[in-house]
């Protein structure tokens, strides 16, 4: 237990220097690594994920890094997801019972369905984990859950990508900065009419 908590703890001080020497150690494995790392974050949510975002970006570039950290952390998502769904609705009645408070979080992401897992999914320090393992307690559709969390975390994984990646030249590109902006407002604004369209 020791050891673990030993892990954990290291895992938290990495650096992106750290995980980008961990990766690129890796390489003749090509982007594999890039991908699990941030698909098992999902199920360790103690591990730095805007700095795997960010050394994706930097070690596999804008585009390709994005794609990786993107695909990972959808599929993690879907998988702590069904984990969560194939437990059944019990432990959702118990964690009712037992807080009080997230009876009131149920209901939000159960009436409201696609915004509320959109918006907390484009925020990047937003509990990822805990939102995955009540919406599959809930009854929200999955579909609905796939495409909030996807497009959430494409806005946020892009932003982070964009932003880190050659983050020595951000300064002199401020379009960078201006374009970050503009695919959040963009991208809620798409989520706001997918959910008219879900509720009509």
């Amino acid at each position: 237990m020791s050891k673990l908590k030993q892990w954990i703890d290291q895992a938290k001080e990495l650096s992106i220097e750290d995980l980008q020497r961990t990766l690129e150690s890796y390489s003749d494995f090509g982007p594999l690594p890039g991908l699990l790392l941030t698909y098992i974050e999902s199920f360790f949510p103690f591990l730095p994920l805007l700095l795997i975002v960010a050394a994706n970006a930097n070690i596999y570039g804008l585009w390709l890094g994005f794609l990786l950290s993107w695909i990972g952390v959808s599929a993690g998502a879907a998988s702590v997801f069904w984990v969560a769904r194939l437990l059944g609705g019990k432990i959702g009645t118990r964690l009712q019972r037992r807080y009080p408070k997230m009876k009131g979080f149920f209901n939000w992401i159960e009436t409201k369905g696609f915004t509320p897992l959109f918006l907390l999914s484009c925020f990047p320090f937003s509990p990822s984990s805990l939102i995955n393992i009540v919406s599959g307690l809930s009854t929200i559709p999955f579909p609905t859950f796939l495409i909030a969390v996807a497009l959430g975390k494409a806005v946020m994984i892009f932003s982070v990508s964009l932003l880190s990646f050659d983050i020595g030249n951000l300064l002199q590109e401020p379009w960078r900065i201006a374009l970050t902006a503009a695919v959040i407002v963009a991208m809620w604004y798409g989520g706001k009419r997918l959910e008219a369209r879900y509720h009509h």
